[in-house]
């Protein structure tokens, strides 16, 4: 336990921009599927990934996984991103689900591959070190609040649709959706919205629990990102350290009794007693001016 929670404290390579690539499902060829960057000036810190894919309503087909895949490997290894945000480049859409229309060309083998590879893709969004936030501006469907339930915070607008409605297609959750949404809003309110494949929008979703924020949409048609972007404002001025191994400490305690969990938090708390952001903060508070963390 000691060297995996270790792990989101490793020293790691500046800021490199994607260079993604992407193609069609059917051979053509098309531009990346996602586009990402890394903000600037009062913003340096926040990174995001902006799904463009609307051909498809962003649905989550194997180049789009595969570049999502492709960009969560480097910024995970990057310790300037202090908070992710995912968002859509599509209006009125999040991020629709998976792909039906090329799963209906793949055998069932082949199926069986494909939502492995996208359960690891939600895991990998989970245990991404620092802070993440889905901006869900539009329709946010099966996959597609899947992928927003692997964040750790959720930011709607009210005119938003979601639900896990694979029930409604002869299927079942399968990238995550009978785990996370449980554990985000309990097991009976769970099952009911899954089996009865509801859908919700964004001030039903804030009622229940389900997204943090839930905001009018905007004559843009982005208000969420605006509102998850004024979020990701909050945590910049946060010492990184403390904020990620606070995630570690929730995400793991959430997994075990109570006992463990209290054992976890203190392997985290000893990991950031030797940090100098420790020693600003308290620095900044004697001192009665705003302290200025680094990240070391």
């Amino acid at each position: 336990m000691q060297r995996a929670l270790t792990s989101v404290l490793r020293l790691t390579r500046p800021w490199r921009p994607l260079q993604a690539c992407g193609c069609a499902s059917n051979g053509t060829a098309r531009g990346p599927e996602i586009q990402v960057r890394a903000l600037a000036g009062p913003d340096q810190g926040i990174a995001e990934i902006l799904m463009n894919r609307p051909h498809a309503r962003n649905a989550l087909g194997n180049v789009l996984v595969g570049e999502l895949l492709e960009a969560l490997a480097q910024l995970q290894e990057d310790r300037q991103v202090r908070v992710l945000i995912f968002r859509s480049g599509v209006k009125g859409v999040f991020c629709a689900g998976a792909d039906l229309k090329e799963r209906e060309q793949m055998s069932e083998a082949e199926v069986g591959v494909f939502v492995q590879r996208l359960r690891g893709l939600m895991n990998q969004i989970a245990a991404f070190p620092a802070p993440t936030i889905a901006a869900m501006d539009g329709f946010a469907l099966g996959g597609g609040l899947e992928l927003a339930l692997a964040c750790d915070l959720r930011v709607a607008a009210s005119s938003a649709v979601m639900g896990l409605i694979e029930t409604t297609r002869g299927l079942l959750p399968g990238a995550g959706g009978t785990q996370r949404l449980p554990r985000c809003l309990g097991v009976a309110l769970a099952k009911e919205l899954i089996f009865t494949g509801r859908r919700l929008n964004g001030a039903q979703a804030q009622a229940l629990g389900l997204v943090n924020h839930s905001v009018a949409q905007n004559e843009e048609g982005n208000a969420a990102y605006h509102r998850a972007r004024e979020l990701a404002q909050e945590i910049l001025p946060q010492a990184p350290i403390a904020v990620r191994l606070g995630k570690v400490a929730i995400d793991r305690g959430m997994e075990v009794d109570i006992a463990s969990g209290m054992a976890i938090e203190g392997i985290c708390y000893a990991q950031n007693i030797p940090t100098r952001d420790r020693l600003e903060g308290m620095a900044a508070f004697r001192e009665k001016r705003p302290p200025r963390f680094v990240g070391e």
